[in-house]
């Protein structure tokens, strides 16, 4: 379990195929000194398990079904991650409840600098979108962020310009992919209705 609060940024080193699936390794020079083999971190929002680490470097193998549901398995050398530990029982919650589960990846339709802050506006696939609403939370490459508006094909949301700096929103334009995870309370409310007969 997670917050989608990011902790750091880290900048991927290598991700290639091997026989047991596909590997990526990660330079995060402050998180790695008290990483451990098979502790869970959220890599942009997917939560993956530390497969080895070294010095400053994390290892992390992932599954076929992450690198087709994820933007992982488009990353290349130098681009960057979110990044953050799973959330410890006496820590604050400061975001709300992230999985680390991703339900998808969508396209950014817009981000500009606005004079009231950065304006992001996401693509929100149709099957996906019951799950959003209006002041309701979703994670974005595992940020936790407020839904400000709900459009037929889209969503925005504001970013201040501390969440960009901090995160790798900074390097983000129209047409990349972000890691979607919608907010588990609604999946839940929806399947308790449809066994129910609600729906």
């Amino acid at each position: 379990m997670f917050t989608g609060l990011i902790e750091e940024t880290g900048q991927v080193l290598w991700i290639r195929a091997t026989e047991q699936g596909t590997q990526l390794q990660i330079a995060a020079p402050g998180m790695s000194r008290s990483a451990h083999t098979g502790e869970s971190i959220a890599v942009n929002g997917c939560c993956l398990t530390v497969s080895a680490h070294r010095r400053e470097y994390l290892t992390f193998d992932l599954l076929g079904e992450t690198v087709a549901r994820t933007n992982l398995g488009g990353l290349r050398r130098e681009n960057v991650v979110n990044l953050e530990r799973a959330l410890a029982a006496e820590a604050r919650l400061g975001g709300h409840f992230v999985q680390g589960h991703v339900d998808c990846a969508a396209a950014i339709i817009g981000f500009d600098e606005t004079p009231q802050g950065f304006r992001l506006e996401i693509a929100l696939p149709q099957e996906y979108a019951r799950y959003i609403a209006e002041k309701g939370s979703v994670a974005v490459n595992g940020i936790s962020l407020t839904v400000a508006q709900v459009n037929p094909a889209s969503f925005v949301c504001w970013i201040i310009p501390h969440t960009r700096n901090v995160t790798n929103l900074k390097h983000a334009k129209a047409g990349d992919l972000l890691n979607l995870e919608f907010d588990i309370l609604a999946k839940y409310v929806e399947r308790l209705l449809r066994c129910s007969g609600g729906l």
